[in-house]
C-alpha cells in the first residue's frame, strides 16, 4: 500500500464503493504521510479498508479517483492502456480514421477513466489540458503514452493548462508543445475546415462537443436568415452556409474569435456574401435586433453562450441569465423561426435549463414547441457512476 493515505471518516466510504470517481474535503477524517498536492494517494475506510487510488487535491473534491483496483499500478503502462481503450471507443463511434472528421475529443475525463484530464485531437494534432494538479504533474507521462498510442497519426502535441489548473497549486510551465510544433491549424468536421486556435483560443481551441448539433442546423437552415450568437470561430455559421442559409449573421464579444470565424467562412465560401460578422456584446446586439414583424427579423437563432455558472454558487444568477438570454431571443424571432439554445454549465442540469427557457417562452407570450432535446456527442461520454459528467444541454425550439 501507498505510503500516502487519505481516510475517510466512518460511512463516508459508500460512493466510492458505488464507484463514484470523487472523494470530497467534507469526507476525510485525517490524512496520512504528508503527500503533496498532485501525488498519488490511497484512499482507505475508517477501519482501514482499500477503496481507491487517486491524485490528491486542494478543494471540495480533494482526491480524483484513478483505479478501484489495489493491485493497479498507476505507471506508463497505465497511462498506455487507458488511452488506448479511449481510442477503441472512438474507433467503435467512428469518429478515428474518418477522413470526413478528423477533429475529436480522445479523453473526456471521468467519461473515460482520467479525470481531470482533456485530450482533442485535430488532425495532426493533440492538444491536452489538465485540470488537475495530478495530471499536470504527470504530463510527460501522458504525452509519451499518448504519442505511443497514436503514433502515424499525430505529429505535435499541445499542452494548454494556464487557464484550467487550480490557481491555489501556484504552477508555472502550463502551455506549450510536447512533441512537435509546426502544426497545421487547419482541422475537418463533416467535411468542412476550420482554423483551431488552440494557444490563444478558448478551451482547447474549437468547441467539438456541439459537432452533431451543427450538422442538425444545418438540416434546418436552408433559405433562412440565421443569427449565431456568441459564435466564437464560427462553427454553427458556416454549417449555416452549407444548409443553404441565405444570409449568417455572426455575434461575438471577442474580437479575436470574430477574426476567425471570418478566416473559417473564408475558408470554406471564398468570396460568399452571405456573411457577415460582428464584435460585439450579445444583449446589446439582441436589444437592437428588428421586431419579429419586421421583413429582416431572424427566423433561425443559435444561442451557444460561455458557462454562466462554473460552480453551484453562482446557480441563481445563471438561471436568470439563461431566462433573459431567451426571453430577448424568442421574443424577436419571426413567426414560423427556429431556436437553438443551449447551456453547458456542469452546475445547471437539464431540467433547470428547461424551466428557464419554458419561463422565457412564457415571459415572450409565444407558442413554442420543443422539436429535439439536445447533449453532448459520444466522445464525451458520461460515467454511468459519475453523473454529473453530463454537462452540455439543448432545445430546438419552433416558435410560431
Amino acid at each position: 500500500m501507498n505510503n500516502k493515505v487519505v481516510v475517510l471518516k466512518k460511512g463516508k466510504e459508500d460512493s466510492l464503493r458505488r464507484f463514484h470517481p470523487w472523494v470530497y474535503s467534507g469526507a476525510i477524517h485525517h490524512i496520512e504521510g504528508k503527500p503533496d498536492e498532485g501525488d498519488l494517494v490511497d484512499v482507505v475506510s475508517a477501519d482501514g479498508a482499500f477503496l481507491a487510488k487517486g491524485h490528491i487535491q486542494i478543494g471540495s473534491i480533494a482526491v480524483r479517483v484513478l483505479s478501484f483496483d489495489e493491485k493497479e499500478p498507476v505507471d506508463a503502462s497505465f497511462w498506455q492502456h487507458r488511452l488506448q481503450v479511449a481510442l477503441e471507443v472512438r474507433r467503435a463511434i467512428g469518429l478515428f480514421g474518418n477522413p470526413q472528421t478528423n477533429s475529436f475529443r480522445l479523453v473526456h475525463g471521468e467519461g473515460d477513466g482520467l479525470p481531470g484530464l482533456i485530450i482533442d485531437v485535430y488532425g495532426s494534432t493533440a492538444v491536452m489540458q489538465a485540470h488537475s494538479v495530478g495530471m499536470h504533474v504527470c504530463r510527460h507521462d501522458i504525452a509519451e503514452a499518448l504519442a505511443d498510442v497514436l503514433s502515424g497519426t499525430i505529429e505535435n502535441i499541445y499542452y494548454k493548462s494556464e487557464t484550467t489548473l487550480p490557481y491555489k497549486a501556484n504552477l508555472t510551465d502550463s502551455n506549450g508543445y510536447l512533441l512537435g510544433g509546426n502544426a497545421d491549424d487547419v482541422a475537418i468536421e463533416n467535411g468542412l475546415r476550420f482554423h483551431v486556435d488552440w494557444m490563444g483560443g478558448q478551451k482547447t481551441g474549437f468547441f467539438v462537443d456541439q459537432r452533431e448539433n451543427r450538422a442538425l442546423l444545418e438540416k434546418y437552415s436552408l433559405d433562412r436568415r440565421v443569427l449565431n450568437m456568441f459564435c466564437y470561430t464560427g462553427g454553427f455559421s458556416f454549417y449555416a452556409m452549407r444548409g443553404g442559409a441565405r444570409l449568417v449573421h455572426s455575434v461575438d464579444s471577442s474580437a479575436r474569435a470574430i477574426d476567425i470565424t471570418r478566416a473559417n467562412v473564408e475558408l470554406n465560401f471564398p468570396g460568399d456574401e452571405r456573411h457577415q460578422a460582428f464584435a460585439t456584446d450579445a444583449f446589446e446586439f439582441l436589444d437592437k435586433m428588428p421586431s419579429c414583424d419586421a421583413e429582416d427579423a431572424y427566423d433561425l437563432i443559435v444561442l451557444d453562450p460561455p458557462a454562466f455558472a462554473k460552480h453551484r454558487d453562482a446557480l441563481h444568477n445563471a438561471l436568470q441569465g439563461y431566462r433573459k438570454l431567451n426571453a430577448k431571443a424568442l421574443q424577436k424571432i419571426k413567426p414560423g423561426g427556429i431556436l437553438f439554445t443551449f447551456s453547458c454549465s456542469q452546475a445547471v442540469n437539464k431540467d433547470q435549463f428547461r424551466t428557464s427557457v419554458f419561463t422565457a417562452a412564457a415571459i415572450s407570450g409565444r407558442k413554442v414547441r420543443i422539436l429535439h432535446q439536445l447533449h453532448q456527442p459520444a466522445d464525451h461520454p458520461i460515467n454511468i457512476y459519475h453523473p454529473e459528467g453530463e454537462y452540455l444541454k439543448g432545445l430546438v425550439l419552433y416558435v410560431e
